[in-house]
């Protein structure tokens, strides 16, 4: 069967690093790391696996960051390669094991993608796993399989950007006949955004700046009229074509990244802006609570000026090596950076529920409301198109694009 493989190459690798900012089209060319390939398809490793055949996968920014070599080198201990790129699925059962219970062939679902120790057959589990915090796993290069974070990550799973892909049995979760392939494939990312906004512990005064409007941060803004918020939340938009979505998933406030950012912030907000004698403006006052879905040097710095003293900071994009920020406003302000990576298990509604589960009810209540975030869908021969429609979003229009292999 053919797959998008991820390779490991130090050479290609900085290739794509040191030059693909000058000739954007090496990311997917023969001197990259992704190659369409001839596979194997993958066979179940125990009666506690099933095999998943892929409807639908989407790109996530991680994904780009790994095909672009812009991410950090932090997880690549923590992969092994080659390995099937593809860990936002949904997808229906084609072959169970023997010790699978309560699914059958055929049945749709979608597939929560950390790699625990539960997964892996450690016993006893880490001290994380224990918690309920699965993806913060200490045991991700140990156990039945190989090395990863994730699926689509790792080597013996393969991941959603081929036909099949390997699942165990606690990580797949039944998709609701109410909710479309469409929908069903943003639980994941909807998931992220979720587990951020519970982990903030948003009270009822908290006035909450979204920076980013890709698919995290308008999931992020859906998520928290979701859980039935009505904090007042700004956001930060790039480009025209996320303006309305914002608007139409809950913002009150939609600001543009330009020049005019900080003036527009103080506007809106009982903020005041000073200048010092280089750089950029530093405020007092602000936002209680600030969500960096982006992450990058920029934004993390603007995320720390924009919150008010004693608030929080919630990483939710994945940071990488930002340079050149001015972590002064951490200390004066004495504000709380805290990070948000993937999902696990949330307090919600006096009780502890996992991520996914809870996203799905959300996803039912919410019908198709989400749907306008998935843009055109591309088959995997189509693989380059598709990359270069979700890394240039501006151009293409696109939110969340994915690979469709239903035909």
């Amino acid at each position: 069967m053919q797959a998008i493989q991820y390779i490991k190459s130090v050479p290609r690798y900085l290739i794509v690093r040191l030059l693909g900012k000058r000739w954007n089209w090496l990311y997917t060319s023969g001197v990259s790391c992704i190659r369409l390939t001839d596979i194997d398809e993958p066979q179940l490793p125990s009666p506690d696996w099933v095999k998943i055949r892929t409807r639908l996968s989407g790109i996530c920014g991680s994904d780009l960051a790994t095909i672009t070599a812009k991410g950090s080198p932090y997880f690549s201990p923590f992969t092994s390669c080659p390995f099937v790129l593809g860990h936002e699925v949904v997808g229906e059962i084609a072959e169970i094991g023997k010790g699978v219970g309560g699914y059958s062939a055929g049945d749709r679902v979608v597939i929560e993608p950390v790699l625990s120790c539960e997964i892996r057959g450690i016993t006893p589990e880490c001290f994380q796993c224990r918690q309920g915090y699965f993806a913060n796993c200490e045991n991700i290069t140990q156990g039945d399989i190989s090395a990863g974070i994730q699926t689509g990550y790792c080597h013996d799973t393969g991941g959603g950007w081929s036909p099949y892909l390997l699942a165990h049995k606690n990580q797949i979760h039944r998709v609701p006949d109410s909710l479309s392939d469409e929908i069903a494939v943003l639980l994941e990312p909807f998931a992220c955004a979720l587990h951020g906004v519970l982990k903030a512990d948003l009270k009822g005064t908290d006035e909450v700046l979204v920076i980013g409007a890709g698919t995290v941060g308008l999931l992020t803004v859906a998520a928290i009229r979701a859980i039935g918020k009505s904090n007042r939340i700004l956001i930060v938009a790039k480009y025209p074509h996320q303006r309305q979505l914002a608007y139409d998933f809950g913002a009150d406030e939609v600001l543009s990244s330009d020049k005019s950012l900080y003036a527009n912030f103080c506007g809106l907000t009982e903020a005041e802006s000073y200048q010092p004698e280089l750089g950029k403006p530093v405020l007092l006052g602000g936002v209680d609570v600030t969500f960096d879905c982006v992450a990058s040097a920029t934004t993390i710095d603007d995320a720390l000026r924009f919150t008010r003293a004693q608030g929080r900071v919630m990483l939710v994009g994945m940071p990488a090596v930002p340079k050149n920020i001015d972590w002064t406003s951490v200390w004066y302000k004495e504000l709380r950076v805290i990070g948000a990576y993937t999902y696990g298990t949330e307090n919600y509604a006096g009780k502890r529920i996992r991520t996914f589960p809870l996203g799905i009810q959300l996803l039912q209540q919410m019908g198709n409301s989400l749907l306008p975030l998935i843009g055109e869908q591309f088959s995997l021969r189509e693989y380059r198109e598709a990359l270069h429609a979700a890394m240039y979003t501006g151009k293409s229009g696109a939110v969340k694009t994915v690979f469709d292999l239903r035909s």
